[in-house]
């Protein structure tokens, strides 16, 4: 019988997954499930996606879980299902129904309203949140039948288009700054429109550079033999690509890879990707002038197999 004392041990695998998370799965339990096919010691998300949402969860094991915060100020697109008519507890269909009401729109007015939610926008966030007050969760309060006073926040809708409408139902396209409710932008669009809406639907399509397209599922991935999954795994800097590379000789960046920092021709006082000769990820540095690099955050050394 197999039991934690016979298990095998688990691994130190290095790199990031781009998982295309099923609805009704918690994005730590989507981790879970990945783990353990991998048989991996270490993995963490870069930042929930909601359990009744899809799509995109960049899911990061080992030396990556380093550099997952990178993602979560990156922005996210999604595309979402608008319920017109129709609003609920949390903004969403997983909430009870506060209210119904007869829909009389267009797809012309309801792009026309879109125009307004364009550009910097100023958002209240949900009690059904996971933002704390006073060390608790909203959503707890929320369960207790507690209203907290929020704090509005400004955020940046990048772009936002109709696709489609019918049904009473719109499907939209979003593009947005970290810290975005789109259950909130739902319900915004609803009160603008007059007839209230929630969300119906959410797929995340993007995160930073990264792509739902180039995405698995946990059937793909869990359906390849185990030699194979490693195989689907992309590089620990692949959050990273939005930041300037900085290439060192081996001399420097065998002084950077012990922690210590070295002069460097260019350094011109930003965060930088930092790699050996070969194109040897070391991990992230900070120059500033007069042309001096300091190490930040760096992977571990692993021994070559």
């Amino acid at each position: 019988m197999s039991d934690a004392r016979t298990r095998a041990p688990r691994l130190a695998i290095d790199g990031v997954l781009l998982l295309d998370k099923p609805a009704g799965l918690s994005s730590q339990a989507a981790v879970t499930r990945v783990k353990a096919l991998l048989n991996a010691a270490k993995a963490g998300h870069t930042g929930t996606l909601d359990p009744m949402a899809t799509g995109l969860l960049p899911i990061a094991l080992g030396e990556a879980t380093k550099f997952s915060g990178a993602l979560l100020d990156a922005g996210k697109s999604y595309v979402a299902i608008l319920r017109l008519g129709q609003t609920t507890t949390t903004g969403d269909l997983e909430g009870e129904i506060t209210a119904t009401r007869s829909v009389h729109t267009s797809h012309e007015a309801i792009a026309a309203v879109l125009n307004d939610f364009r550009g910097e926008i100023v958002q209240t966030p949900p009690m059904y949140s996971a933002l704390k007050h006073a060390g608790k969760p909203l959503y707890k309060y929320a369960r207790e039948g507690t209203q907290v006073e929020r704090t509005p926040r400004r955020v940046t809708i990048g772009s936002l288009t109709l696709e489609d409408y019918s049904g009473g139902e719109a499907r939209i396209a979003v593009s947005c700054s970290k810290g975005t409710y789109i259950r909130v932008l739902a319900e915004d669009i609803g009160k603008a429109l007059g007839c209230g809406a929630c969300l119906a639907a959410l797929r995340r399509t993007g995160v930073g550079q990264l792509d739902l397209r180039d995405a698995v599922t946990l059937e793909e991935f869990g359906a390849l033999p185990q030699a194979e999954r490693g195989a689907r795994l992309l590089p620990v800097d692949t959050m990273l690509a939005d930041l300037p590379v900085l290439e060192l000789d081996q001399e420097r960046a065998h002084r950077v890879a012990m922690g210590m920092a070295v002069q460097c021709e260019g350094a011109s006082g930003s965060l930088v990707r930092i790699y050996a000769p070969g194109h040897a990820f070391l991990g992230l540095g900070v120059t500033s002038p007069p042309g001096r690099l300091q190490p930040r955050r760096l992977v571990a050394q692993r021994p070559q197999p």
